[in-house]
């Protein structure tokens, strides 16, 4: 039979442009809120000032790990690992598979697949009012990929992701969101009418495919009846003042800081339990005393001694800024435990070295969460386990039964619940 392209394509556009599949799990329900942020330094960090030189629970603490030493026992810094498959004249592109984990970011022909924190909300996400929720600086791009490999767009404006969290619309408003959320389940049935109409006609791949379609209808929609009920509910008021955008574009400690603080407020109100961010870079000096070059420019020193001076500042600062979060998050309680203690805090990069394009040893951080901390794992640069291991223990810490996840050979070893 000849399929009508044009029925195919509204068809597959529909599944395509999922921004996240939730379904709702029963499995965990009375268990303790738990929430991961995932954030990304796409420039990477330089590697003589992140990583300890003794490896354990009694290493002395570098350079960027001293100005966290209040959280030191919240935190476990990992050297070693890298995403199978990544090459240095890639490693920029790299950061498409940062939370995901797919060989060949960059190369002709790469397809991306789902995201960590994607995968994620495809288990919990239903909990809260948002699935997840993607940052990122200025111009960064984002983290967070759908299950068929395409990007989900990244907020950069802190004051429009304040309103969507916080701030109620006008009557009319809210109407007209009722209208968008009733209608869009009208095309979805309309959709589903024609692929119901196709399939009997169908050789077993085409019909294999189709159903893969009609799946993710039949999810979206489920998602599109949890959001008007979410709809109908007030949101949650917070004690502070909206942001407003910095203009800037290269105040990258600005607005990293705005950033940082909105993750803070989401969790904080159970607004979502999975955040990603991807920090920005800057090709202009960024307003940071001693700093005349841009980010970009210093992360690719070459080892010239004025330029790792000039990096060594604004790590230290991106370092500060995770500091405050890692304060706002402990400070904060939930019942008798902190966030932090439920809030894994992951920072890494793309990049091991960013001067020299490495895609190997990549900085890893995490924090909190209710793992055990307080070491340095290292693994062999020669041999190291994929970094998607990681990703497989933070899963399974959220009460996710996932034993995979991309490229993982199982969970990271070394790394424990407490």
């Amino acid at each position: 039979m000849k399929i009508q392209r044009r029925q195919f394509i509204r068809a597959a556009g529909i599944s395509l442009a999922l921004p996240w599949l939730d379904a709702f799990a029963a499995s965990g329900a009375n268990e303790p809120p738990r929430r991961i942020v995932c954030i990304c330094t796409p420039l990477g960090l330089y590697p003589d000032n992140f990583f300890p030189r003794q490896t354990g629970r009694n290493y002395e603490l570098s350079p960027y790990l001293e100005i966290l030493k209040d959280y030191r026992d919240q935190f476990t810094v990992i050297s070693g690992l890298e995403h199978a498959g990544m090459s240095s004249g890639f490693a920029h592109q790299a950061s498409a598979s940062f939370l995901t984990g797919v060989p060949g970011a960059g190369r002709p022909g790469f397809r991306n697949a789902i995201s960590l924190d994607q995968f994620a909300a495809s288990h919990i996400g239903a909990r809260t009012r948002h699935p997840s929720l993607a940052l990122a600086g200025r111009g960064a791009g984002g983290l967070s990929w759908t299950r068929t490999g395409a990007l989900i767009p990244a907020d950069d404006s802190p004051s429009k992701v304040f309103a969507r969290l916080f701030l109620e619309g006008t009557p009319g408003q809210m109407r007209e969101q009722m209208r968008s959320l009733q209608d869009g389940r009208s095309i979805l049935d309309d959709v589903r009418e024609q692929a119901r109409s196709l399939r009997a006609n169908l050789g077993s791949e085409d019909r294999d495919k189709l159903d893969e379609y009609v799946t993710s209808i039949r999810e979206l929609e489920q998602r599109m009846i949890n959001d008007e009920s979410w709809a109908k509910k007030p949101k949650p008021k917070v004690n502070v003042a909206p942001p407003k955008d910095i203009p800037n574009p290269n105040d990258l400690i600005g607005r990293t800081r705005l950033l940082f603080d909105l993750a803070h407020l989401a969790i904080q109100t159970d607004s979502t339990r999975l955040i990603t961010i991807m920090l920005a870079g800057s090709t202009a000096s960024p307003p940071i005393d001693g700093v005349t070059l841009g980010h970009h420019d210093l992360s690719h020193h070459g080892k010239d001694p004025g330029k790792l001076a000039q990096l060594k500042i604004v790590e230290e600062e991106t370092m500060k800024t995770v500091r405050g979060l890692l304060a706002k998050l402990s400070q904060s309680k939930e019942e008798d435990a902190s966030l932090l203690d439920r809030t894994t805090v992951f920072l890494g990069s793309n990049l091991g070295d960013g001067s020299s394009h490495s895609p190997k040893n990549l900085p890893v951080f995490l924090a909190g969460g209710g793992f055990k901390h307080g070491q340095h794992l290292q693994f062999d640069t020669q041999s190291p386990p994929p970094l998607c291991n990681l990703y497989v223990s933070m899963l399974q810490r959220l009460g996710i039964e996932a034993d995979q996840f991309g490229t993982s050979t199982g969970t990271l070893t070394g790394l424990s619940m407490a």
